[in-house]
């Protein structure tokens, strides 16, 4: 079975595809997976380094916003992708189609939609994109992150299911390993801080300013970003030697994120979809302070988790030293710690890739699809494939 999947130019795009791809690997049906993604996005580094060949079209994966030649140029490489992507489908003949979406998928699911090749498209947002908003109707099921999504889509039952978000695999890692690795010893308390890859200034001032009494109180990892990783480190060395080793540091965590996420108590972050999966599949409390552009998705990303106990919300342009220290504070109340744990528990969807694959599978086998009440079962890790 061949089975191919579009998605590029942000990590929010790319790691759940890939995910969804490790899930299909491991299923009986062994398919065989290619990729099909854009220029200028992430995606020609991170995909072919896991293993899965990958081909580009014309159009660039991140749309253009400022005013350059690329602004009128995008929608003339848009307009050349769709041949290009019926072309490469002609040849290809995939089984089904598995797209997360954004400006690359557009191409390809014109081009399945005539071929009569059955797409599934995964949405991450509470409030739809724009290029999913503009081809969720020709796709043959929409899975969501959150089942809002299926209403502001309009889509009929059947056609949408809520599966979360698809993530790497958590539950191999040790918990007590992970922190060990950290240097957290038993008993104590650590503060998970990152930005992701928009606007980190904010939160490596917010650090700065707060560092010395932060460290008093606990252990902090602090994804920094390139730019301001060279200030931590300046400032971790003026910090008295009994609590430096409490101050961790990185421009970035590729693959120690994992245990960094497994190791935390509390994470302070953005409201990208992946990193509220992540959290709550753990089970970990949130403070979220949601990227302040982008039409506001990341803000209603974060308000379920707010409206369930899970997490905190820290508008952008109040976020500083004071709101954060305040927010550290959530460690010294056990009670409210452990609700917002159980809540932010009862939230995750750890399964999420195998809820997806389960549909992509369906898809390309030309199955029913399974009922969405067993779909989001599967996602929560109730059913097993």
């Amino acid at each position: 079975m061949r089975l191919l999947i579009a998605g590029g130019g942000t990590g929010g795009h790319i790691y759940p595809a890939l995910a969804v791809a490790r899930s299909l690997r491991a299923s009986p049906a062994e398919p065989e997976i290619t990729w099909l993604g854009g220029h200028r996005g992430l995606e020609a580094g991170i995909v072919p380094a896991a293993g899965i060949p990958m081909r580009r079209l014309a159009l660039r994966s991140l749309r253009s916003t400022d005013r350059s030649i690329h602004l009128a140029l995008d929608p003339a490489r848009l307009a050349l992708s769709v041949p290009q992507a019926t072309a490469i489908l002609v040849r290809e003949r995939p089984a089904a189609i598995f797209t997360t979406g954004g400006y690359v998928a557009i191409p390809i699911i014109l081009a399945a939609s005539a071929l009569r090749i059955p797409v599934v498209l995964w949405e991450g947002n509470v409030i739809p994109g724009r290029s999913v908003r503009a081809t969720a109707r020709l796709a043959d099921a929409v899975a969501v992150s959150n089942g809002a999504t299926c209403a502001a889509l309009g889509l009929p039952p059947g056609r949408c299911f809520e599966t979360g978000t698809p993530i790497r695999e958590l539950s191999g890692i040790d918990p007590i390993a992970a922190r060990d690795r950290f240097g957290v010893p038993p008993g104590g308390r650590l503060l998970l801080i990152f930005g992701g890859s928009q606007a980190v200034r904010r939160f490596n001032a917010a650090v700065a300013e707060a560092l010395t009494r932060l460290v008093e109180r606990v252990h902090l990892i602090h994804v920094t970003g390139d730019a301001g990783y060279s200030a931590a480190l300046a400032g971790r060395e003026a910090l008295p030697a009994a609590v430096r080793d409490r101050y961790r540091p990185y421009p970035f965590l590729r693959a120690e994120m994992t245990e960094a996420l497994v190791a935390a108590d509390l994470i302070v972050g953005r409201a990208g979809s992946s990193t509220l999966a992540e959290a709550t599949a753990l089970g970990r409390p949130l403070v979220i302070v949601p990227y302040p552009h982008a039409a506001g998705h990341q803000r209603a990303n974060a308000w379920p988790l707010v409206e369930a106990g899970a997490a905190r919300l820290i508008e952008d342009d109040r976020f500083d030293a004071a709101s954060l220290l305040e927010a550290a504070a959530i460690l010294d109340d056990p009670v409210r710690h452990n609700a917002m744990a159980a809540a932010s528990r009862a939230l995750g969807r750890p399964a999420a890739a195998a809820a997806v694959a389960d549909l992509v599978l369906a898809a390309a086998e030309r199955r029913a699809f399974p009922e969405p009440a067993a779909i989001l079962r599967r996602a929560r890790g109730e059913l097993l494939g």
